[in-house]
């Protein structure tokens, strides 16, 4: 594959995207005050660009967060709409702004003018890279006055897998995530870790519970209750995150997990589900794949982006490797473990 990043098509439906970033030098900055901070920051600007978490993780020195980017409306929010979005951002002074120049393009009968105003702040709705650059950008201006630092925060702009919407990838991109601090040693139960989705779902968040209810009614084809959609998903994820243990294939320890009598138990408590044990580790899939779903999501990205690849290239799917349970492909074959 030649080398450089593939912007996917904003045209696109609906987009579903992992996104990762880290700290610079990877350095552990992530205090429960700077987790707390940026969950926050996050939520505003998941309501600022019309865009929903499925679910997060926010760890030490990185965070992971399911993006669900929908295709800009036909019918766009009013100008009304607008003001009450920056208003939820804390932006004063360019909500009084946006409200004084919409005030005189109205006095002057210049609907051309309000038009271009709110195009401004449409252009950064409904795109994965204006949700990670306000999000990233603004808890950075927090992090360094809170710390009397100067300087680049972030190791890098950001990183994205496309998740297929349908089926089982996005539960497993989503159990993936959650699943971080089980692997990291920081909980046994994910329900225990504030700063993922499934923390925050548990405590009774309800914007937390419809990601999860989204994720359960994607797979299955249809809209369970919050209560039964959290309870699918439990049980999915602690079949996902059941420790496996001995070495891997390359003769190294596998990951931390969950005890598989409390899978068990999990299991027995919420119904028999299919599980299958392909979350296991951090799986590098996950994150380096450009692409991540069924043969034919992954052969309709190809194709969009035929050009990128090189001539003796025939086919875009590239089959996960080294997992179980269903088929599931990447766009972007590893050359290295697929753990790591």
């Amino acid at each position: 594959m030649r080398q450089g990043r593939l912007k996917f098509p904003a045209d696109r439906p609906v987009g579903h995207y992992h996104c990762i970033s880290r700290i610079v030098d990877r350095r552990f900055i992530f205090e429960e005050a700077e987790k707390e901070e940026f969950v926050r920051l996050m939520r505003e600007y998941e309501a600022f660009c019309q865009v929903r978490v499925l679910t997060f993780c926010v760890m030490s020195n990185h965070y992971h967060i399911l993006l669900e980017v929908p295709k800009r409306p036909d019918l766009l929010p009013t100008a009304e709409q607008v003001m009450e979005m920056l208003k939820g951002l804390g932006y004063e002074e360019e909500f009084k702004s946006t409200k004084e120049q919409i005030e005189m393009f109205r006095t002057a009968k210049d609907t051309e003018g309000e038009k271009r105003l709110l195009e401004r702040f449409f252009r950064q709705m409904w795109d994965v890279s204006w949700f990670n650059r306000f999000l990233k950008q603004r808890f950075s201006a927090w992090y360094n006055h809170r710390t009397g630092r100067k300087g680049t925060l972030w190791e890098e702009r950001f990183k994205s897998v496309l998740v297929d919407g349908c089926g089982e990838a996005l539960m497993t991109m989503a159990a993936y995530i959650d699943l971080n601090p089980v692997r990291a040693g920081l909980t046994e139960d994910p329900k225990d870790y504030r700063w993922c989705g499934y923390g925050e779902a548990v405590a009774g968040r309800r914007l937390a519970k419809e990601g999860f209810k989204h994720l359960v009614g994607a797979r299955d084809g249809v809209e369970d209750s919050l209560t039964l959609a959290m309870a699918t998903y439990r049980v999915w994820l602690f079949g996902q995150g059941e420790q496996n243990e001995g070495v891997d294939a390359q003769g190294r320890p596998n990951r931390r997990g969950i005890d598989p009598e409390r899978v068990k138990e999990v299991i027995a408590s919420n119904g028999k589900l299919r599980i299958h044990q392909y979350a296991r580790c951090r799986v590098r899939y996950f994150v380096d794949g450009a692409a991540f779903g069924t043969r034919a999501f992954v052969e309709d990205i190809f194709q969009t982006y035929r050009q990128r690849f090189g001539p003796k290239r025939e086919s875009g799917a590239r089959a996960v490797r080294g997992l179980d349970g269903p088929s599931l492909f990447v766009l972007r074959d590893l050359r290295k473990s697929a753990f790591g």
